[in-house]
């Protein structure tokens, strides 16, 4: 068949795969939105239905002292004696710690940390054994991928952490995982930072120790020397296996706007390569070791069709699934249901970059999409946002004044804020935004008229620009002055593919 990448679009970076009998499971970061590790599922490794989230309470994600850049890194997700594992950074608050579960579909536990330092944790099972990695800083004080032996049930450390691989010499050595494969231990990780120098490497060993010896060819998938392709950034990987002995390459990449514009709005994103293993027993990845767009396999029946991104409305998704919140959320300002979802203002506004706004947002999926919603506002502003950081954020607006209310349109973008198209209207407003590749479209329609509020260009909500891990969100919001509720109906966003 052939099949597209990415296979999950939108800001979902740093996946992490496996597969229990005939169905994966996939998790990704989520940095400071809540709830947080989104939790994937698929029969075929190209359609994925997010099926939750394994972090869904305060007491598992406290995020009230992260910013745009802190709060959950880079999960790795396992499977042993029956029991799921998820293990993750809270960069902002605890440091390294693991969940579990029984029931892949319920709730997940408390954290259990582990003192051990560096971020992109990983868990390895073998013997009795369960081995913590992460790429950090030993007991001796060694920097590199470091390892150490754990009590599974506390998290409490049984032998000292001891540095196994310091990586091939790229900077930013990053996100280890460990596999025994045949007669071989495999030690993957990725250098080069997760941006256009972004690179899978890997090793092999004849124990959990090493030593480990690297691949002749690394890096074994990079996208770094495709000059003029969209799909770039290719790294942070995990392997996964499939019931007929194929391996697969989950990795993170992004999308540029164009071949010769190097920014990118939709964030990092899930992609998907085969992987093969030669008679010697090392393993390579993709297309000549680059991953594309558009791949062709016969490892995946010609019977699976991949499907597109649907279309999300209110009946259809749900809060603390598609929907996420920005921080933690004080729930007694949202009303939602599936006919409705009503906010109401803390007070706190978009551009505060310490605490949490009224804000309820999904995925930006695809550079071309149409986002639609009515929204009432009886008292304050509330909207629709582009939303990348708090200095980098578009808005489509209804604002109610003592003169009345008014649509407009407001782009911020670093140090500068600009409101423009203030036109008066009453009742219920309709909101629309049209994205492209380069620019979004926004308009209104109120009192029988169609508003056009002009346009905003994308770039200024790239990662390149804004300087942030995540991709750009579609919310809605409530700020300002206000003691009641506005409320959004009628909502549709839709996700083009090129």
């Amino acid at each position: 068949m052939e099949y597209r990448n990415p296979v999950i679009p939108g800001f979902y970076p740093d996946p992490s795969a496996i597969r229990v009998g005939d169905t994966y499971y996939l998790v990704t970061s989520s940095f400071h939105f809540f709830p947080g590790v989104p939790l994937f599922e698929s029969k075929d490794l190209v359609n994925w239905t997010q099926i939750g989230h394994v972090l869904t309470r305060a007491s598992q994600l406290p995020l009230d002292r992260a910013d745009s850049a802190g709060g959950i890194y880079a999960p790795t997700i396992r499977h042993h004696n029956g029991r799921f594992y998820m293990v993750t950074t809270n960069v902002t608050e605890g440091g390294n710690f693991y969940v579990w579960t029984d029931d892949i579909h319920g709730e997940w536990s408390d954290p259990v940390y582990v003192q051990q330092d560096g971020i992109d944790p990983s868990l390895f099972f073998e013997d009795g054994k369960a081995y913590f990695m992460s790429n950090g800083t030993d007991d001796r004080g060694e920097h590199g991928i470091v390892q150490c032996e754990i009590d599974i049930a506390t998290g409490r450390k049984l032998t000292p952490a001891r540095c196994i691989w310091k990586g091939t010499g790229g900077r930013f050595l990053e996100s280890p995982h460990l596999y025994h494969i045949g007669q071989y231990y495999y030690l993957m990780a990725s250098e080069g930072g997760t941006e256009y120098g972004h690179m899978v490497v890997y090793a092999r060993g004849s124990s959990p120790y090493g030593p480990f010896e690297s691949y002749a060819g690394n890096p074994v998938l990079t996208n770094r020397n495709l000059g003029g392709y969209l799909l770039q950034g290719c790294g942070h990987a995990d392997l996964v296996d499939d019931p007929d002995g194929n391996w697969w390459m989950v990795h993170l990449g992004f999308r540029q706007l164009h071949e010769w514009v190097m920014h990118h709005i939709t964030g990092r994103e899930v992609n998907l390569a085969p992987v093969t293993f030669d008679a010697d027993g090392w393993f390579t990845a993709g297309t000549d070791g680059t991953n594309r767009l558009t791949m062709e396999t016969d490892r995946i029946s010609g019977e699976v069709t991949q499907h597109p991104p649907k279309a999300v409305t209110f009946r259809n998704s749900a809060p603390g699934i598609e929907w996420c919140w920005m921080k933690n959320p004080r729930m007694e300002d949202y009303q939602l249901s599936a006919e409705a979802f009503r906010l109401r203002s803390s007070g706190i506004m978009l551009d505060d970059p310490k605490q949490a706004p009224t804000f309820l947002g999904i995925r930006q999926r695809e550079m071309n999409g149409r986002l639609t919603v009515t929204v009432d506002v009886p008292e304050g502003e509330a909207g629709v946002t582009c939303y990348m950081t708090p200095e980098q954020h578009y808005e489509l607006a209804v604002r109610r004044t003592e003169q009345g209310a008014e649509v407009f349109k407001r782009l911020h973008v670093g140090d500068l804020c600009v409101e423009t198209g203030h036109t008066p209207v009453s009742g219920k407003v309709t909101l629309t935004i049209e994205g492209s590749a380069f620019v979004y479209r926004f308009k209104a329609q109120a009192d029988g008229q169609e508003i056009d509020l002009g346009t905003a260009q994308t770039k200024y909500l790239s990662t390149e620009i804004a300087g942030n891990f995540t991709g750009v969100l579609l919310g809605l919001y409530a700020q300002g002055e206000a003691q009641d509720f506005a409320e959004f109906t009628d909502f549709s966003s839709e996700a083009l593919l090129p």
